[in-house]
């Protein structure tokens, strides 16, 4: 509790000397800090699902397992990026794990209902296999759209100081 007060402290020190998160003032938030943050979700989602499919196809699960697997999966890996990196700041798991729920769940769920219905969506994207270029195409093709969709999302969180902004105050 110790560590998160002084993390704290280290944080209102830097917003009053640099104006808030990278230069911006709360509610003015530009659109490059939500790409970052944007990617970072896609990050964590892509392994995720990438490795939910591989498992599913490689165990011959229909597409509804595979997908709650791969759904799951990115939920787990998104979660798992942002813990990582909070509790090498100095934060205990529990309090990692409050964080990284208040930061990431929003984003990661827009995300997974967006690259996952953009994929239900591509005629034979569900059917085709691992080693088809259709099944590689719509997956990036998803995550594009996921992406485009779930900035404004991260950028309006952030703005708020809610999102991203709760995991950059753990930043050094």
């Amino acid at each position: 509790m110790q560590h998160e007060a002084h993390a704290h402290h280290q944080h209102s020190d830097h917003t009053t000397t640099h104006g808030g998160h990278d230069g911006h003032a709360p509610g003015k938030v530009g659109w490059g800090m939500a790409m970052k943050a944007t990617l970072h979700c896609l990050t964590g989602c892509a392994i995720g699902e990438v490795l939910g499919m591989v498992i599913g196809t490689a165990l011959g699960w229909g597409n509804a397992p595979t997908m709650v697997l791969a759904i799951a999966l990115a939920f787990f890996f998104g979660y798992s990026l942002t813990l990582w990196a909070v509790v090498r700041a100095g934060l205990t798991l529990k309090a990692a794990i409050g964080v990284a729920l208040a930061a990431d769940t929003l984003s990661i769920t827009v995300m997974e209902v967006v690259d996952n219905g953009v994929l239900l969506l591509v005629p034979g994207a569900m059917d085709a296999h691992l080693s088809d270029g259709l099944f590689w195409g719509a997956l990036a093709f998803a995550f594009l759209v996921a992406f485009v969709i779930t900035t404004p999302v991260n950028k309006w969180m952030i703005g708020r100081g809610k999102g991203h902004a709760v995991v950059h105050q753990y930043h050094h």
